[in-house]
């Protein structure tokens, strides 16, 4: 039975989660990926955090392994120590904006018709603002979560995390002792799930491994009027033509099987092998984004050759951004060197494993149960982000990684295409369901 101080303390854990969320937006904490250009807007964003914690008692570690990349971890005490711990996670830096391209202030927090609208409303300062109006509501009521709960807000997970979440794990892990999960981007939104207006709300059990890989063709620089049929321009277009060209196989991971049975059972049908991607095509909102989990894809991004349009250059280069279905990491390797061809030269610049973690069991119950309170008719439904997060680095401490920061939009609104957009926006209503189903998550799972 809900009492008035129950909706009281349950209004104010919403403001907060709204509050903090566009506090933080209008902290401009860009990350352009060049740390000769950083600002100081990861670092105080950061700090922020640990004021607001440190207001309800929850003190934690300040970490700035690189001056402006801010990170803030604290562990709040559960109720069961015996039971390990969850890790909940959010970054504070964002991508860059071209402000001509928007409608509102990208960092003016600004509220219009129901829309919260800035850089970071979903990626993800949102979640960061939710976490820790949940902890600060936990301290107001006496509410103690079921395990330990360790907080952290990270730098530059849009650039690899590598002065965030990566230089933690390698230099602090006992920070992450005893987790065995956690919950971050990107998921927990919801999408149509049938004709009926039900909706779905997309769980990421994977993650594909990211990686860089650089081709180089090598070679005698020569005049071009010469009658020599070398030339490295040409060996190297070839090579980032087979390439671009190929498709890998699809692959049915669970992630994919466990997205299948839920929409086919939702929707009365099956899924045929030979047009899955098309008749994911057709599934409105959900269908690209799980599509573009299907297979590896190797998208070439960036070419370099020559400087003169008389000389054929001794040296031409190509970056190629791969995406790894968990498991494949050797396939994909081979594949890319038989593609290149013998005369090009393949350098890994980063390569990262793709995560996959349960689509059942105990903890995915624990986000089925918090969504069923808010929305009887909800599903959570796993599925296979296509990108990759932070929980790329916490794998390696053997960590489980979900993608579940939870809100319930409209059936025609594409959360996942509010990321790294103009005009990046999310509904106030969304926010504040997400802050009262976040609680439930913490304080059960």
């Amino acid at each position: 039975m809900t009492t008035p101080d129950h909706a009281a303390a349950v209004r104010r854990l919403e403001d907060e989660a709204l509050e903090f969320t566009r506090q933080l937006i209008r902290i401009e904490s860009v990350n352009t990926g060049d740390l000769a250009t950083i600002g100081d807007g990861e670092t105080r964003a950061a700090r922020l955090v640990q004021e607001w914690l440190g207001e309800v008692g929850i003190e934690g570690e300040f970490f700035e392994p690189h001056p402006g990349r801010g990170s803030f971890v604290a562990r709040v005490p559960g109720s069961d120590s015996s039971e390990p711990a969850l890790l909940a996670h959010a970054h504070l830096d964002v991508v860059p904006v071209d402000a001509r391209d928007w409608t509102a202030p990208p960092f003016g927090a600004e509220v219009r018709d129901g829309f919260l609208y800035g850089r970071g409303a979903v990626d993800m300062k949102h979640f960061a603002g939710t976490l820790v109006a949940v902890v600060r509501h936990f301290a107001r009521t006496g509410v103690r979560a079921r395990r330990d709960l360790v907080l952290a807000f990270l730098a530059d997970e849009e650039a690899g995390g590598v002065w965030g979440s990566r230089w933690l794990v390698r230099n602090r892990p006992e920070l992450f002792s005893g987790v065995t999960e956690s919950i971050s981007e990107v998921g927990g939104f919801s999408v149509p799930l049938d004709a009926s207006g039900r909706r779905a709300y997309l769980l990421a059990t994977g993650e594909k491994g990211p990686a860089t890989v650089a081709l180089t063709a090598r070679g005698a620089a020569r005049h071009a009027s010469g009658l020599s049929s070398e030339n490295t321009v040409v060996a190297l277009a070839e090579a980032v033509a087979r390439i671009a060209a190929y498709e890998f196989p699809v692959a049915r991971t669970g992630a994919l099987e466990a997205f299948l049975d839920a929409f086919g059972r939702a929707r009365g049908r099956a899924f045929d092998e030979a047009t899955l991607e098309a008749e994911l095509a057709g599934l409105e909102i959900a269908g690209p984004l799980v599509g573009a989990g299907l297979r590896t894809t190797a998208t070439p991004t960036v070419l370099e050759a020559g400087g003169k349009p008389n000389v054929v250059p001794g040296r031409a280069s190509a970056l190629v951004d791969v995406r790894v279905v968990p498991g494949q990491d050797e396939l994909v390797r081979a594949t890319l060197r038989e593609l290149a061809g013998p005369d090009i030269v393949i350098e890994e610049r980063a390569w990262f494993r793709g995560t996959e973690s349960p689509a059942s069991g105990a903890f995915v119950e624990v986000l089925r149960e918090a969504i069923a309170v808010e929305d009887a008719q909800g599903e959570v439904v796993p599925y296979m982000l296509p990108a990759s997060t932070d929980n790329k680095h916490f794998s390696t401490l053997g960590i489980a990684g979900y993608g579940f920061t939870p809100l319930r939009v409209p059936l025609d609104f594409d959360v996942f295409a509010q990321f790294h957009a103009a005009d990046e926006r999310v509904p106030v209503e969304a926010l504040q369901f997400g802050a009262r189903v976040t609680a439930r998550v913490l304080e059960r799972a």
